[in-house]
């Protein structure tokens, strides 16, 4: 049974810092690139972030850039956004999107509140 399992959302002040997990199982993560998405209320899903299936390739939406760091570990089966300077325009549910040729699995989210 595939299964992503996102972690580490909550409520931060402005300026703080969260890492975000998504726990994998049910096939072969390494094979896998995977993505970091984003939809805050109202708003459509965007793409935030993404790294190639051995690590060694990301991108970033620009509006991210310089503040999160997406980075995996193929050992343990999860890959973790690191999110720094945070902005109240980062306030959104926060998805992990695993993806290979033409198979694709979605975690449920995870709720990040950036407010004071």
């Amino acid at each position: 049974q595939v299964q992503l399992v996102e972690s580490g959302g909550g409520l931060v002040q402005p300026g703080g810092s969260l890492r975000l997990s998504c726990a994998a199982s049910g096939f072969t993560f390494s094979n896998y690139g995977m993505s970091w998405y984003r939809q805050p209320q109202g708003k459509e899903r965007e793409l935030v972030a993404t790294i190639s299936s051995g690590g060694a390739s990301t991108t970033y939406v620009d509006s991210v850039k310089g503040r999160f760091t997406i980075s995996r570990d193929n050992a343990k089966n999860t890959v973790y956004l690191q999110m720094s300077s945070l902005k109240p325009e980062d306030t959104a549910v926060y998805y992990c999107k695993a993806y290979w040729l033409a198979y694709v699995y979605w975690g449920q989210g995870t709720q990040v509140t950036v407010s004071s």
